[in-house]
């Protein structure tokens, strides 16, 4: 998380001490206590509202499977792989493009059509 190691947080604890003083420390840890609980309930009511939305899907969903952490770009790419549904069988023939269509479309010396709207 941000490279923040236990220790880190603990002298930035101990300088904010240092720095509020033992008068307004009471204060700041009750303000931060009310904080982590609006933000723990913020997300039990997230979890509550996608619970009534999803309805009995909710319990079905592999949370682990959507886990950004589990994203492994080897192991999509080998899946694509072996994959195994079938080739399209039809194949177009390579036409010319629609640029080089235009391109024959204007003779030399002829003016381009010019649109007042797009400008």
């Amino acid at each position: 998380m941000f490279g923040l190691t236990p220790e880190k947080l603990l002298i930035i604890a101990v300088i904010a001490a240092f720095l509020i003083g033992p008068e307004r420390l009471p204060l700041y840890a009750a303000k931060f206590s009310q904080f982590i609980r609006s933000m723990r309930d913020t997300a039990n009511g997230a979890k509550a509202r996608m619970k009534e939305e999803m309805g009995p899907e909710f319990d079905d969903v592999d949370w682990k499977k959507l886990d950004p952490r589990q994203y492994d770009p080897r192991r999509i790419v080998r899946e694509a792989l072996m994959d195994n549904t079938p080739a399209p069988s039809a194949i177009k023939p390579v036409t010319q493009s629609a640029y080089m269509k235009s391109a024959d479309a204007l003779p030399a010396g002829s003016v381009p059509p010019f649109d007042a709207e797009s400008t």
